[in-house]
């Protein structure tokens, strides 16, 4: 599991293969504690360490995800956004990600203000279901807050510390970015989905087990 908080940002190193493919990335703060089979949230996709130096991790990627992210973008010299998974003992500094692409948007427009900087995301109605005013999405991996909802794209307001820490400085109208919903409204649609031929009445709420 992971929470949103980029740690540092990462180069890729090499790109080995095609859809799937290995991908080196070089990284500083990351390999402090790293070891094989480890979980590093690259973008936001959690993916495992199968090899690494002291200064650089490599992992592997599935057809899978190559296809439901935005990996396909990266080439060497990208920045990418690095996380590790969150320790028992760890901080929630922001939400409860759990590295799981659901799918990819697209940058509409970039807009300063003040000492913010507004972005328009774009993106399909199967992810647009479960983002809200005011609730949390990660992009990219970085955790942050849903400004403006409308039925095809969302707004987020960025500080200048996320800018220059993370990889949406580097992002221009028109680039892909990953997008991963609030995990819990996806269990809450999952469970009245199964819950629906079980009729949902007064005497199931929590408040009334005991």
């Amino acid at each position: 599991m992971f929470t949103g908080i980029v740690e540092e940002l990462g180069k890729i190193q090499k790109i080995e293969g095609g859809s799937h493919c290995k991908l080196t990335i070089s990284a500083k703060k990351i390999l402090e504690d790293i070891k094989l089979g480890d979980s590093i949230a690259v973008n936001g996709i959690c993916l495992t360490v199968v090899k690494f130096t002291s200064s650089s991790f490599t992992v592997d990627i599935m057809m899978e995800t190559w296809k439901r992210t935005s990996l396909y973008k990266l080439n060497p010299g990208s920045p990418v956004n690095l996380e590790r998974a969150m320790p028992a003992n760890g901080r929630f500094g922001g939400h409860i990600v759990s590295g799981h692409i659901d799918g990819t948007g697209e940058i509409v427009s970039i807009r300063q203000d003040g000492n913010a900087v507004w972005y328009r995301i774009k993106t399909s109605k199967k992810i647009m279901k479960f983002i809200i005013q005011k609730g949390s999405i990660a992009i990219d991996g970085i955790s942050l807050t849903v400004a403006e909802a409308g039925n095809a794209d969302f707004y987020v307001s960025v500080i200048p510390h996320t800018l220059s820490n993370t990889v949406l400085a580097t992002r221009h109208p028109g680039d892909i970015v990953n997008l991963e919903n609030d995990i819990v409204g996806k269990y809450i649609e999952s469970f009245t989905k199964k819950s629906e031929n079980s009729k949902l009445c007064e005497n199931f709420l929590p408040g009334n087990w005991f």
